[in-house]
């Protein structure tokens, strides 16, 4: 993965805070999720070291609407939308 992540977008959700139920395409998508994998970071290319990832497995972060690239993992009916993004496509890792 080197400089990318994994990520699991949240669920999108269908109802209001006031409680009125939304149609699928009302529904906003989500900009945020869990980081399922994290690779081992980018090389610096002027000393050759390698710069490890800040983010790590776990953390919950924030993203734009744009970000990443989806891909589907799994069986045919059961498949997994996951991002697959850089991290400075990352805008904030939430506690």
């Amino acid at each position: 993965l080197h400089d990318k992540i994994i990520v699991r977008r949240d669920e999108a959700e269908d109802r209001t805070e006031s409680g009125l139920y939304l149609p699928e395409r009302a529904k906003d998508t989500p900009k945020t999720g869990v980081v399922q994998a994290v690779g081992t970071g980018t090389i610096n290319t002027e000393t050759g070291q390698l710069i490890p990832l800040t983010v790590k497995k776990g953390d919950r972060v924030i993203f734009s609407s744009y970000a990443g690239t989806e891909i589907k993992l799994g069986a045919a009916g059961s498949e997994e939308k996951l991002l697959v993004m850089s991290e400075d496509e990352v805008l904030a890792i939430v506690d």
